[in-house]
């Protein structure tokens, strides 16, 4: 009897004995394609389901050839240069990758162009500038020496970012393929024309893998190779911009967008900053759009038969898994490329039927993370492990119910050891899944919230993978959060104004000062520090990492140092002085080898802090009482597994619950998840070394053993 663990194996024509080999020994039900890889029909007719991959806006190169004006484009900015006269010359594509923009010129474009003093901050009029279209630059006239001048332009983008990428990591001889935008209406008619056509011709496929919808994240080239990379973010609206859809925006919300409004000084709008109304706007109109148009390619889908599971990553922004209306959609599943626990999260609350991982590495040579993977010197083995004991922690608190990898096939021929390890991985992924048809694991006492600007829009995320935001707080604690045994929402602060706060034991609230992430001017909201200090004066705890509650303008710069016990130094305090304190240890609470940096340089606010760690006469770790409730105040957090019991410890003494729970570990290299439905006990190693544990339980203790990197499933 074929096992059927739930997993997606990418197939290859021309690699068939390979295919379904590997197809039977990792329980796979379902045989997809890949970015460069097509199935022969020996694949598609040995009885697995089928997926179909498309990215809907790339591969209609003729098309886009004969509409060139339907391509998608983004303002940039040139760099800053400083005028030594009173007239100037800036080349507006001297900083960008030519192969993958070209100037708008279009008269519907230029009346969106902007030239900017950045010295003032104040538009340069457009009486002395004008564009030299034989130059491609823009003159200034009339203007101050030494000041410095930027110009925002329309641009299109001739060379899709994923394609872009995908040449440049396997060396692709192959045609640029061109982003078109749906935006107008003849691309919507091309479209769904196509949409059909395809449904029509692809009869052996079941599921339609979109790869994503629209638009995809942020990735800004540079025409220097020491500085590439211009721009990325996970989360930005910069690629969804056209003349015709600001237009469109324009007769909507009744006032115009300027390119100053998406290009924000040259910071562009980072997930990781809060925005003004007008970002909110433009996110809401591109939104409803990609659901109002995206229905209709879902609809043809459903109509062939087929289901609809959507990517989410690359061109995934506007959909918004996580918005009020992204069931409007009609997917059937979603796909989330996942490194860690909170990917795993972010795919798992999104409401869709099937929810599925694709597992890193991916099969091509070089990692997205740059990681020699299936190169010579490559160890894919070694990143499969590290990667599903990360993600495996989520996955024992929420529900996945399929994973899977993408690539060329092929490149496991040569690394035997990790062909070996994924029939382990699917094999005891199969066990979990099965655990969660019932009604998922036991939580721990305390309900957790995350407050930070977006709040559920942004639930699990932040502006990428995590060796790309690992630097910023919350992406640990989120990380840490994804496998520890509590109920967790993430909220904002228009939620704690609506009277949220009371279905929450405990909030966290970390990033750095002005960061969405910490909530930047929504601190200046009287209503905000009133309604959270009440609700901690009635018994809640409020966790602050980093630069909590931070704003400038006020006696203090934590809004909240009332609470935690703790405010950040200044330079306006310097000749203040300092409460003196002493470290307080208290009995289990952190694990040894716990630790903080001292990221931050903070000082007590009162005697009643308790300082738990310091360095260097600077308090890191602060427990401060507040009427019936608590502040708790780290000065930084990074996860792991000794700083993860750390964070529960925290947060179990801080809602006043005892340290020793049922059914969770005595030793903090290892994690466990009971089912009680299942009446299944799951006890997982989080290293490479034997370790052994106890877990009390209601009726008994349990103790066990676990190999490197193993799994018990445990009746009781």
């Amino acid at each position: 009897m074929k096992k059927n663990n739930g997993f997606t194996l990418p197939g290859e024509s021309g690699y068939e004995k390979l295919t379904l080999e590997l197809a039977e020994r990792w329980g796979a039900d379902v045989i997809r394609d890949s970015d460069g890889t097509t199935l022969s029909d020996e694949i598609t007719d040995a009885g697995y389901k089928i997926y179909s991959t498309i990215c809907i806006i790339r591969g209609h190169n003729e098309w886009a050839g004969k509409n060139p004006d339907k391509l998608q484009g983004s303002f940039l900015m040139t760099s800053p240069v400083t005028a030594s006269g009173t007239v100037l010359c800036i080349p507006l594509m001297k900083d960008f990758f030519e192969e993958q923009f070209k100037i708008n010129e279009a008269a519907e474009s230029l009346k969106y162009w902007q030239v900017y003093d950045r010295t003032l901050e104040r538009e340069v009029p457009r009486e002395n500038w004008k564009y030299v279209a034989k130059e491609k630059a823009v003159i200034m006239e009339n203007i101050e020496p030494w000041h410095t001048y930027t110009v925002s332009f329309h641009a299109y983008r001739i060379w899709e970012e994923i394609s872009m990428y995908n040449h440049v990591t396997n060396h692709w001889e192959k045609e640029h393929l061109m982003p078109v935008d749906p935006i107008y209406p003849q691309t919507q008619a091309y479209l769904l024309e196509w949409m059909d056509r395809w449904c029509r011709e692809h009869t052996a496929t079941n599921v339609v893998r979109f790869t994503s919808m629209f638009y995809n994240f942020v990735w800004i080239w540079g025409s220097n190779e020491r500085n590439r990379n211009l721009f990325t973010d996970w989360a930005s609206y910069d690629f969804t911009v056209s003349p015709y859809a600001l237009d469109l925006f324009e007769k909507k919300y009744g006032y115009r967008l300027t390119a100053e409004d998406f290009i924000n000084k040259g910071k562009l709008h980072v997930t990781h900053m809060p925005c003004e109304k007008t970002k909110r706007d433009w996110m809401e109109f591109i939104n409803d759009f990609v659901i109002s148009y995206g229905k209709k390619l879902i609809d043809i889908v459903h109509d062939y038969g087929k289901e609809a599971y959507v990517f989410y990553d690359d061109s995934w922004v506007g959909i918004e898994p996580y918005g009020e209306r992204f069931e409007e959609f009609g997917f059937d599943g979603i796909i989330k490329a996942v490194f860690s626990a909170f990917e795993a999260r972010l795919a798992s609350g999104v409401k869709v039927k099937t929810h599925e991982l694709r597992l890193h590495p991916y099969l091509f040579p070089t990692g997205v993370d740059g990681s020699p993977s299936f190169l010579a010197e490559g160890n894919p083995k070694l990143e499969a492990q590290n990667i599903w004991c990360e993600i495996r922690r989520a996955i024992l608190r929420a529900p996945i119910e399929r994973i899977g990898l993408g690539g060329y096939l092929h490149l496991v021929e040569r690394k035997p050891e990790f062909v070996d390890y994924i029939e382990e991985i699917s094999d005891e992924f199969g066990r979990l899944k099965q655990l969660h048809e019932g009604d998922g694991p036991i939580c721990l006492k305390p309900r957790v919230a995350v407050l930070h600007f977006w709040g559920k829009l942004r639930s699990w995320s932040l502006s990428g993978h995590f060796h790309e935001t690992y630097k910023q707080d919350l992406i640990h604690i989120n990380e840490a959060l994804a496998g520890l045994p509590f109920a967790v929402r993430f909220i904002n602060f228009e939620d704690v104004k609506a009277g949220v706060l009371e279905a929450f034991d405990v909030v966290i609230n970390g990033g750095a000062a002005g960061s969405a992430w910490s909530g930047g001017d929504t601190w200046k909201d009287a209503e905000v520090v009133s309604k959270i200090t009440e609700w901690v004066h009635g018994g809640g705890v409020f966790v602050g990492v980093g630069e909590p509650s931070a704003a400038e303008g006020y006696n203090t710069f934590f809004r909240m140092s009332h609470v935690l016990g703790v405010d950040k130094d200044t330079t306006a305090e310097v000749c203040h002085g300092k409460w003196q304190f002493t470290v307080t240890k208290e009995e289990g609470l952190i694990p040894e080898g716990a630790y903080v940096r001292g990221k931050e340089v903070c000082h007590l606010t009162d005697a009643e802090g308790k300082v738990l760690m310091s360095e260097g006469g600077i308090p890191q770790m602060v427990i401060h009482n507040f009427g019936a409730g608590k502040g708790i105040y780290l000065s930084s957090f990074e996860k792991g597994p000794e700083n993860n019991r750390m964070l529960m410890n925290l947060i179990l003494v801080g809602a006043g619950e005892d340290l020793k729970q049922h059914y969770t570990t005595d030793n903090l290299y290892t994690e466990c998840a009971y089912f009680p439905e299942k009446k299944k006990l799951v006890v997982i190693n989080q290293t490479n070394a034997q370790q052994s544990c106890r877990i009390s339980t209601p009726g008994r203790d349990v103790s066990c053993t676990l190999k490197p990197y193993g799994v018990q499933f445990i009746g009781l």
